[in-house]
């Protein structure tokens, strides 16, 4: 599957024309592709019943604009936020525009999916409450009988579907990321959160390390309290030291300050580039491992720099130092 994933699976043209930027300068490393990274730092929840907010959408710097079916409308704007979703995505001038069905166990995602494959400018497709493989195929299904090419993120909200991420994580190569939903969560298990947020550790982890074990993005969960971004910081903070490579935001006020935390630090840039530039000054010299202030350097501490310095790049930092 991964073989496949990787070798075999090719985004449309004009999927490819708009991620130009994912094309490094880093110098390759032999074996470490890091052709599937893609900036998804923030993915921005627009309630597609709401046309205000749509619009408003447009002056979004977020990575990925999520136009919202599920949460953020009503159960009686249902329709209404479905008629207008197709206008949305043509009009929306995101880097990445993406639509969240409802959960296909509500009777609503497959008419969703119905209409949104339909759009020319749907690039990623939110899925939430996945428990299975099964949920991932049945959605692959309508977008291949549609004969389209579209990401799709697996919400994993339930403990059904922590306990089954990896074989949600292997469902089909149209699988790009995983997403943790920390309030569904905590409904289906009854588990109570806390500002420390521990409760919540143990499911985090396992979203993230599964997508990383299979070459997907990990999004982090929703800071609910979005009027108080010192919360915001702090969840953001944990979120990308846990590994998690971008995080969902309902208000425009949280953009920002997502987009910030989940790009590299300056002082991790920087210390990556002399890392980088002192593993091709070994490498030259046939070296292996080598020292840098003290502490020893070895490849995976080699491969960490390549990561950070190609999501640096994407994000916009200059690392021509490499």
């Amino acid at each position: 599957m991964m073989l496949f994933r990787t070798q075999l699976f090719k985004r449309p043209l004009s999927l490819c024309a708009r991620y130009k930027s994912n094309v490094s300068s880093l110098t390759p490393l032999p074996g470490l592709d890091l052709s599937h990274e893609r900036l998804r730092r923030a993915v921005f929840y627009v309630p597609c019943s709401d046309e205000r907010k749509i619009l408003k959408s447009h002056t979004s710097r977020a990575d990925c604009i999520m136009f919202d079916l599920e949460d953020g409308v009503s159960f009686n704007r249902k329709s209404h936020a479905r008629s207008l979703v197709l206008q949305a995505l043509a009009e929306s001038p995101a880097g990445e525009r993406g639509v969240r069905i409802n959960a296909l166990a509500s009777g609503l995602g497959l008419d969703d999916l119905a209409t949104i494959v339909q759009s020319t400018q749907l690039d990623v497709i939110m899925v939430p409450k996945v428990e299975s493989a099964q949920d991932v195929l049945d959605v692959v299904r309508v977008i291949e009988e549609a004969k389209k090419e579209v990401r799709v993120i697996a919400g994993i909200e339930t403990a059904k579907g922590v306990v089954n991420v990896r074989e949600i994580a292997e469902a089909h190569p149209f699988v790009d990321a995983l997403l943790f939903a920390a309030e569904d969560y905590c409904a289906d298990t009854g588990i109570t959160r806390t500002p420390s947020r521990q409760e919540l550790y143990y499911a985090r982890s396992v979203v993230a390390t599964t997508a990383h074990a299979y070459k997907l993005q990990a999004i982090d969960m929703v800071t609910m309290d979005f009027r108080n971004p010192q919360i915001l910081e702090e969840e953001a903070k944990e979120g990308a030291e846990m590994g998690f490579t971008g995080k969902q935001v309902i208000h425009p006020s949280q953009v920002d300050i997502v987009q910030e935390r989940f790009a590299p630090p300056k002082e991790a840039v920087d210390r990556a580039i002399r890392i980088v530039s002192g593993y091709h000054t070994h490498y030259e010299a046939g070296k292996g491992a080598f020292d840098l202030d003290g502490k020893a350097i070895d490849m995976p501490v080699v491969k960490w720099a390549y990561r950070v310095l190609r999501r640096a790049e994407l994000a916009g930092i200059n690392v021509d130092n490499t």
